[in-house]
């Protein structure tokens, strides 16, 4: 009875993952969203999408507190803090904390540049890239601190000018847990635990965990 239980069940499951797969084939989505009517052709999807209307948030970093309504947006959030770096360029082992970020990155050796500057020429692989290249040109500095008023051509300097005034240091090394208020500082920080030096001098072949320390090296030559 046991055995026979068990093949069953395990019948079951098969029939249950054949239905669904036919469902995805054939483009059925059975399960709609009674705010917007978006359809989804499983419900686990649906769920997920609800949160959007619902605003919750159930997924917590043990670390700085924010709430996702995703665990997998939690999951990638998680690399701030971490510094973890999953997806590498196969072509020059740069690395990266997102698959689209990766992607977007890969244009560099495509030679993928489709946006242009109209002062300068000069062209890019994201549009945001290019705007805010422009702001170069018009001066234009739209992210303002609150607390001192200073204002930055982009968001992610605003950001990480706001960790001056908050004494916020949200980067953690996951050897050592010391802690950074800034993702490059974790990064040349990490290289005391890893033994990286990538900064290589052209002259000597001496290696340096630092650019700074390169350039400061190469005035002996």
């Amino acid at each position: 009875m046991f055995y026979q239980g068990t093949l069953n069940e395990q019948r079951h499951v098969r029939s249950a993952e054949c239905r669904y797969s036919c469902d995805v084939q054939r483009g059925d989505r059975p399960y709609s969203c009674e705010m917007c009517n978006k359809t989804f052709s499983h419900k686990g999807s649906l769920l997920t999408h609800q949160r959007i209307h619902s605003g919750e948030r159930p997924y917590t970093c043990k670390v700085c507190n924010k709430a996702f309504g995703q665990q997998s947006t939690l999951i990638t959030h998680q690399r701030i803090h971490s510094g973890e770096r999953p997806y590498t360029c196969d072509v020059c082992n740069k690395a990266f904390s997102q698959q689209t970020h990766l992607k977007r990155h890969q244009r560099i050796h495509r030679v993928e540049l489709p946006y242009t500057c109209e002062v300068c020429h000069k062209a890019f692989s994201q549009q945001s890239h290019l705007i805010r290249h422009k702001r170069m040109h018009s001066g234009e500095r739209p992210y303002v601190c609150y607390v001192c008023n200073k204002a930055f051509s982009d968001k992610s300097s605003l950001i990480k000018h706001k960790h001056t005034h908050s004494g916020e240091r949200p980067y953690t090394c996951g050897v050592c847990n010391r802690t950074f208020s800034r993702q490059y500082h974790l990064i040349t920080h990490q290289r005391i635990h890893t033994g990286e030096r990538p900064y290589v001098c052209v002259v000597c072949n001496k290696a340096f965990s630092e650019k700074s320390s390169l350039i400061k090296h190469t005035r002996i030559h």
